[in-house]
């Protein structure tokens, strides 16, 4: 199935906390529908590694860094002509991990509200994804990606922090009516060794799409 023949679709998004399996999925996915992708900048980011030494110090330029890259990564989508997949969406900066740097006591209330006035104006100028992926993921699930993972800049993050970004993520995802949601459980379907839990993730996304060509 080319779904770049399919007008419907233009925009494909993946959500999920750190961990659940979002660059996986969108690789997978990519190639089984032959989309185009657009990673979350992480390997160039030059905030990342920095942050999680001292989350205080580098909260605000990071979430500006993301905000910017993702901002930009939806309107070359909205620009071109392709079926794009993106690994993590604009929304997830805004309401999930800025403000919970703001109420730990990690970004200042002036810094977060210049964020947010910033975030309220460039989502304004750009459409919600036409399908968000959630992935559920429990915090040992989330723990046991992070590990085999093993990037370093990740080894200090607290389960403490992992918790409230799932809490966050949880309270967003049920109060979400900006387009078309599917949710799916990681804690029970591992897309990347089974093949069998791969072609039911697809089956999933592909009774989504036959929706929206109806």
């Amino acid at each position: 199935m080319d779904t770049n023949k399919k007008s419907n679709v233009k925009h494909v998004a993946i959500a999920g906390n750190i961990g659940a399996g979002k660059t996986t999925l969108c690789t997978l996915l990519a190639k089984h529908f032959n989309w185009e992708v657009h990673f979350e900048d992480t390997e160039e980011n030059p905030y990342l590694s920095d942050f999680y030494v001292d989350m205080k110090r580098w909260a605000f330029n990071l979430q500006i860094y993301f905000l910017n890259s993702r901002y930009r990564q939806v309107l070359n989508i909205q620009n071109g002509e392709k079926t794009v997949i993106q690994d993590r969406t604009i929304y997830e900066d805004a309401y999930i991990f800025a403000p919970n740097l703001y109420e730990m006591g990690l970004m200042p209330k002036r810094d977060y509200d210049n964020y947010f006035s910033l975030f309220q104006l460039m989502s304004s100028q750009v459409n919600p994804p036409d399908i968000l992926i959630y992935l559920r993921s429990s915090i040992p699930t989330l723990v046991d990606h992070i590990e085999k993972r093993g990037r370093d800049y990740e080894s200090s993050m607290s389960i403490e922090y992992l918790k409230r970004l799932n809490d966050r993520y949880e309270r967003w995802i049920n109060t979400y009516d900006i387009g078309n949601l599917l949710i799916i459980d990681v804690d029970n379907i591992d897309f990347e060794t089974r093949p069998e839990d791969k072609g039911k993730v697809i089956d999933m996304v592909n009774a989504n799409l036959h929706g929206l060509f109806q």
